[in-house]
């Protein structure tokens, strides 16, 4: 009923396509909310549809008192944070504000005062850091993925030097303070993390699907089960990881109380400096991790990196 009542005109192909359902349902559906004693009116012919009578909309939403601090507390927690969509962030807050009662506003700008999240600067809550802002090509690869996954980008790991890649959009995610599209690349048959702030141009992709979502999952699942490093981590671990991790790494938690978790990866054996990184993180993630298997090379790297320390 909030989705017709916001709507005011809609037709029953918008209805199926917001709640995925089919045309029997959605008739079914709309003539029960007319039951109800819901104002619609009907209009046939190209163009036509359902229409709210004028002057009889439902009221508008209100919030309650603790779902107006939930919301509010959410765009605290997002100072400092590089979020999509939140340039106008001043001016959705003062709207939220301006919703509210005086003994709510009074409220709110107190928890402003007494609530400090991760990254705020005390002495000054309200100062955000220069780079706050998200990458500018943020917006529009969500914009784009929420129609069609599959898109073409321009990938410019080095000025000068663009390469146009077509993928398949699987996530995107932010790891260690950066933007990551975690993408399923058609032309290398790889799974990569781009950074968002090394892509332009991003636009749906003309070329034919060469494979389903299905499919793409598929073959992910598969050479997760190939991972050639797979680590069990304590609780000493796994908060550790929580506060660094190489992008796109997965910790899955098996014990009660998030107690151990566990995570694996597929590392090029031949990439030396990758290898080195893996190794000095594996030591800072503490002495609770357990290899369930683990390359000759990195051991060997480990090794090193362990007999070196007895003697500092």
């Amino acid at each position: 009923m909030r989705y017709i009542n916001n709507r005011a005109h809609f037709t029953i192909a918008e209805i199926q396509r917001e709640f995925k359902i089919s045309r029997a349902t959605a008739i079914r559906d709309i003539n029960e909310i007319q039951a109800l004693g819901f104002p619609l009116t009907s209009e046939l012919g190209r163009g036509g549809g359902y229409y709210v009578l004028q002057n009889q909309y439902l009221p508008a939403a209100r919030f309650t008192p603790e779902e107006l601090k939930a919301i509010f507390i959410s765009f605290i927690a997002s100072k400092n944070s590089q979020l999509p969509y939140l340039q106008n962030r001043r001016s959705i807050t003062e709207k939220l504000i301006g919703i509210a009662s005086q003994t709510q506003q009074d409220e709110l700008i107190e928890l402003n005062n007494i609530l400090l999240f991760e990254n705020t600067n005390p002495a000054n809550p309200n100062l955000l850091e220069l780079d706050d802002a998200a990458p500018a090509e943020l917006n529009q690869l969500i914009s784009l993925a929420v129609r069609d996954k599959h898109l073409r980008v321009t990938y410019e790991r080095s000025v000068g030097w663009p390469q146009l890649l077509d993928v398949f959009l699987l996530h995107v995610f932010n790891s260690n303070a950066q933007w990551l599209v975690e993408v399923y690349d058609f032309d290398t048959d790889e799974f990569r993390y781009l950074p968002v702030e090394m892509l332009r141009d991003s636009a749906i992709s003309e070329q034919e699907l060469k494979l389903s979502e299905q499919e793409i999952l598929n073959k992910k699942l598969l050479r997760a089960r190939e991972s050639n490093l797979v680590v069990k981590l304590d609780t000493i671990g796994i908060q550790r990881f929580k506060r660094m991790h190489p992008p796109g790494i997965i910790l899955s938690l098996t014990g009660m109380f998030q107690s151990s978790g566990i995570f694996n990866v597929q590392l090029d054996v031949t990439d030396v400096e990758a290898l080195g990184y893996y190794a000095d993180w594996l030591l800072f993630l503490g002495k609770g991790v357990e290899f369930e298997r683990i390359p000759d090379e990195l051991r060997v790297i480990l090794g090193e990196r362990l007999a070196a320390l007895r003697f500092i």
